[in-house]
């Protein structure tokens, strides 16, 4: 299996509704590390690393959500594996 690095950001109704919560729960669920924030302009940013298969499922689910969230759209920059998270974390920015 090959390792994958995938740099996303979501948009719509993704914040004060657990995203992220939910983000890194389904994160964990597939092995995938890395991080989850809320960004001043009300997205969510991410950056996912695992098995290229596991990063684009979560992927996927980015473009669902949590339950009560209203995804509009979900960019992903694809990046050179690194390896550097021991585990997938919640950031508080500001």
């Amino acid at each position: 299996m090959s390792k994958a690095r995938a740099h996303v950001f979501i948009s719509g109704r993704v914040q004060g509704v657990f995203f992220r919560a939910y983000t890194q729960e389904a994160a964990r669920a597939r092995n995938i590390r890395g991080w989850v924030m809320n960004t001043r302009d009300r997205r969510v940013e991410a950056v996912l690393e695992g098995e290229k298969e596991q990063v684009e499922d979560m992927i996927k689910w980015c473009h669902r959500g949590s339950p009560l969230s209203q995804v509009h759209g979900v960019e992903v920059d694809w990046q050179e594996y690194t390896g550097e998270f021991g585990d997938f974390s919640v950031k508080y920015p500001w």
